[in-house]
């Protein structure tokens, strides 16, 4: 039997409810977001030379889920998401380009 949208939502809220702990569910979305980023663009483009995103070695979802356990899994979360945006800056910055052109071309 399939599951229905609203037991899939509440299913997800109540996750993050009992991992967040006691943190506020504004701040906890940067950390969720973030690593669901991560997860889409790791499934997306690991491993595709041609991909929108690069996904340098040692930089996707897996090398995060590696860390489970580590004492320093903090630090090294942050050095994965650094290597991802350090990789793809470039990128960031012509699509931003692009849109402040269009914007001002099409007034």
């Amino acid at each position: 039997m399939a599951i229905k949208k609203t037991e899939l939502y509440s299913s997800l809220w109540a996750g993050c409810d009992e991992l967040r702990g006691g943190m506020d569910a504004g701040q906890y979305k940067d950390y969720v977001l973030t690593l669901l980023f991560m997860k889409y663009v790791s499934d997306k483009y690991k491993g595709d030379p041609y991909g929108m995103i690069i996904v340098p070695d040692g930089a996707s979802f897996d090398d995060m889920m590696a860390l489970k356990g580590d004492k320093e899994i903090g630090d090294k979360i942050n050095k994965i998401i650094s290597a991802l945006a350090e990789e793809n800056d470039l990128k960031g910055d012509a699509y931003e380009y692009l849109m402040r052109h269009f914007a001002t071309e099409s007034g």
